[in-house]
This record gives structure tokens, sequence and C-alpha cells, in this order.
């Protein structure tokens, strides 16, 4: 008896009074309130309706680019030079024309292989293993392998160093950023090394002159 009475009740009808009338605001783009599906909140306005959404909750592409600027460096371990540091102590163009060791300044020829000079007495391989370490992929053997640290001590080639990097891009990355890079308050002139072949033996000659 109890579930015939409640079902009694639930015969009865209930009725909205809901007006026809579409705002006007919402009437300037009808279908667009189709696409974003048919329920929508009437007393939203035309702009709110556009500027609204869940693609909204993604952030601005220049927030993206610094996020993966940071991200880059963070890849780099911390027993290893920073960008930041990198870019402290290093001289600007302007800098650079007031030593004479960057007098006719030519990079070279792009390889993998990279020359520094105008290094002070004290720098030992550590210190530029510091620099030109992250160049270097360490977690590959590879990487690890072909990064190579010869630093003269005698001679004529006494303030100068060779660094053999993974490859041709990390070697002008490694050149771009730490050329005129001050170490020991001396500045590092960074190029590409120069290779045995003939055809650049003739370069080397005119370079020379």
């Amino acid at each position: 008896d109890v579930f015939e009475q409640l079902q009694h009740v639930g015969h009865k009808k209930i009725e909205f009074h809901i007006s026809t009338e579409i705002p006007a605001v919402l009437q300037i783009n009808p279908e667009k309130e189709e696409k974003n599906g048919k329920r929508v909140y009437l007393y939203a306005t035309t702009e709110e309706i556009n500027n609204t959404g869940f693609g909204r909750i993604f952030p601005a592409p220049s927030s993206n680019d610094k996020m993966e600027t940071e991200e880059e460096d963070d890849e780099i371990p911390s027993e290893f030079i920073s960008r930041k540091d990198l870019e402290k102590n290093r001289l600007s163009r302007e800098e650079m024309e007031k030593y004479s060791v960057f007098k006719n300044y030519e990079p070279g020829d792009p390889n993998c292989r990279i020359y520094v000079k105008n290094l002070a007495k004290q720098v030992q391989e550590k210190d530029l293993k510091f620099i030109f370490g992250r160049y270097v992929d360490f977690q590959s053997e590879v990487e690890r392998n072909m990064f190579d640290i010869r630093v003269m001590k005698e001679g004529r080639m006494k303030g100068q160093a060779f660094i053999g990097l993974p490859n041709e891009k990390a070697a002008a990355k490694a050149l771009k950023e730490v050329n005129g890079y001050v170490l020991f308050e001396k500045p590092m002139v960074v190029q590409f090394a120069r290779s045995a072949r003939p055809k650049q033996d003739a370069n080397e000659g005119k370079r020379k002159k």
C-alpha cells in the first residue's frame, strides 16, 4: 500500500514556465552555441562564451619557450658551468675588439674539434672539462669516449689546448658560447681546429700572411 501511494504521488505533473524569448546577446551567434554543446549558460555574454573553454587552460607559447630554455639548462649536470655563468664572464663584441688576441679573428671551418688559445698558465684539464663538458652527453658512451682535452704546457704551444667534442653541432655551440670567456683573468680565444687536409694547408698559408 505504501508503494502504491508513492506511485500516485509520482504521477503528479510539474510544470515550468520558461520564456521562449532568447536574450539578444545570445542571438548574435546561435551556431556557436550548438557547437559548444546544447547546455549553454543562458546569462553568459557572447564575449564570455568566445573567451572561455577548456582550451584556455594551456599556458601561452611565450611561457613555454621560457620553460624549454630553463629545462635545457637544467639538463646540464651541476658539475659543469651554467649558461648564466658563461654569459656573465664572457666579453662582449665591443670588449673583444680592445684585445689584440681577437684581431683578425676567424672561427675557421666547422668540425668537431675546438682549438683554444690565450690560456692562463694555471689552466688545467679539469678547468676546461668544467666549461666544455656541458656540450657532452655523458650518459652516452660514444659521446663520452669522443670527448678529449689536451692542454699544451710546454714550448711554443704553451697556453693552447685542443678539445674533441662529439659532433660538429656541439663544437659550433661551444665556440659561440665560450669564445671570449674570461678564465683566470684571461679571455679565451676559441676557434675550430684546423685539420691536416691538403686543401686547408693552402688556406692556412694565406691566413698566416
